[in-house]
Order: structure tokens, then sequence, then C-alpha cells
């Protein structure tokens, strides 16, 4: 494993430094990029009062489950990884999917993980990354009104950077796909259900079978709208590959399977929202990303 970067080390080095100070901790884990590195830095540095917990829920991929439980293992988590079962869904307005959706969700994380970590007399930590703060995520503000820490963003950690820094440190998510909540597929204000997350899951599992590398499958009622990577949308118009996606989108209960032009884009429901900003709550605040 070769050394990272000056600058990048230095980096590392307070990402450290803030960790070991806060803990004991407990990580906020999905098993994507970000929160697999933090878990990884503060494993390093706490030891056994490092934990993690994942919050499993009909919202969350049944593959990211699978996934987020064999990286606990591979880290060495043992009973420290804590999978509990979340109930955002039953959360009062979420199923009506608001544009503050988000901030339901970290309400019912924080709800999740709080407890664990008041036991422990542990702070909760979240795997939140710079460039979170340039797009619309109202539920970074609720994780930290729930006392929930950020110390990527604190130590200014990037998500090339986050990537850059896990290579070095030898973890196979280091080129992984960016995730999201299932309940991104939809449009704000399209009403969420276990069935219709249930439909998106299946089609986006069936889709990455089909050897794509990225995908989202956006519920637009009767139709699936299908963000693959842009130099994969050739692909998908090959007489058999459209064939297969059209019959798997058929399969899970779609009447039309369309391949969107425009290609995958994290946040793409929040094209249709005003032009705001999560670092805008914080600023207004006067908080940072740790207070």
């Amino acid at each position: 494993m070769s050394a990272a970067p000056e600058p990048l080390a230095a980096k590392l080095a307070d990402l450290r430094h803030r960790v070991t100070e806060l803990g004991p901790v407990v990580v906020a884990f999905s098993g994507g990029v970000d929160s697999a590195f933090l878990l990884k830095v503060a494993a390093d540095a706490l030891g056994e009062r490092c934990h993690a917990v994942t919050a499993v829920s009909v919202t969350m991929a049944r593959s990211e489950v699978a996934d987020a439980r064999a990286l606990g293992v591979e880290l060495g988590l043992g009973p420290r990884h804590h999978l509990v079962e979340s109930h955002e869904l039953e959360r009062p307005g979420f199923a009506d999917n608001p544009p503050t959706r988000c901030a339901l969700c970290k309400t019912e994380l924080m709800a999740v993980a709080g407890p664990i970590a008041g036991a422990l007399g542990a702070t909760v930590l979240l795997g939140t990354n710079l460039d979170d703060l340039g797009d619309f995520r109202p539920g970074i503000a609720a994780a930290a009104d729930g006392g929930a820490r950020m110390p990527m963003v604190d130590a200014q950690l990037s998500k090339a950077e986050i990537r850059a820094l896990s290579r070095q440190l030898g973890l196979r998510t280091w080129d992984k796909p960016q995730l999201a909540c299932l309940s991104s597929r939809f449009p704000y204000g399209t009403s969420i259900t276990p069935a219709r997350l249930r439909q998106v899951d299946d089609l986006e599992d069936g889709v990455r079978a089909l050897g794509f590398s990225q995908v989202r499958a956006r519920f637009h009622d009767a139709v699936a709208r299908l963000e693959l990577p842009a130099e994969e949308l050739a692909r998908a118009l090959e007489p058999g590959v459209r064939d297969a996606l059209l019959a798997l989108g058929k399969r899970v209960g779609f009447t039309y399977v369309t391949v969107d032009l425009a290609g995958f884009r994290s946040g793409s429901m929040n094209e249709a929202l005003p032009v705001t900003s999560s670092l805008v709550t914080l600023r207004r605040t006067g908080r940072s990303a740790s207070s």
C-alpha cells in the first residue's frame, strides 16, 4: 500500500485526530463509500470504542443490506455492528414524499442510533462529505440537530479524496457506485409504498445483472425512467439488451420502460426544486457540520 500524497495524508491525519477526540463513537453505516471509509478510520483509531449501526428498512436496497453486513465482518466489527430495523416510512408525512423527506429519514436514523450511542456514552458520526453540502440535503441539518457529528466535512474531505484514501487503505468500496436510499427514485409528491420500493429495487437489481455498472430506476407511475452511465447508453439500445430491459420492467410491474438520454446523475429529482443548498442552511444557523 503506497503512501497518500502529502495533502491527502494531512487530511487523513486530521480526520483521525477528530475521530479520536470524539470517541467513543457510533458510525451510521450504510455500506457506501463514505460511511465505509469513516468506519475504517474510526475502527483503526478507536478499536473496541468504535461501533456501527445500520438502519435496515424497506427503503434500503436488499443488496446493500447484505453488503453492509459483509463489510462489517470484513472490518472486524463483530457484535459492535448493530443492524437495527428503522421505520421512516411510518413517520407522519414521509410516505407523501415531500422535499423535506430526507430530514424525516435522518430523524429516524438518529432515533435508531441515538439510544445505542447513549448506552455507550458515544457520539454518532455521519459519513457526510464536503461535496454533499452543495446539493439539496435537508437531512444534514436534521442530523446535526439530533447531535450527529460530521468529521469528514470538518476535515474538508471531498468524495474524490475519500475514494482515493479508501483505495490507499485497501477498502474494496473505493470504486463502489454512489448509493442513495430507494425513496430517492420517486418525484417529490409521489406516494412511497413498500410495494413501489420493492418494484424499483427489483428493477435495479435486474439492470445490474445485465451488466450495467450504475442505474437509477426513477418511478413515474406506469413509467420506469432508467438513468444509466452516459457511456453505456448505446448498449441499452442494442436489440437484445433493449428487449431484456423492456421484459424486466414489465415483469416487475411497469407498463413502459424508458432510458433517460441525460444519463445517470445523482439527485436528479432535485432538478425540479428551486436552487438551494444544505450549506446555506448550516451557514444560516452558524453551525459547523460537527456542532
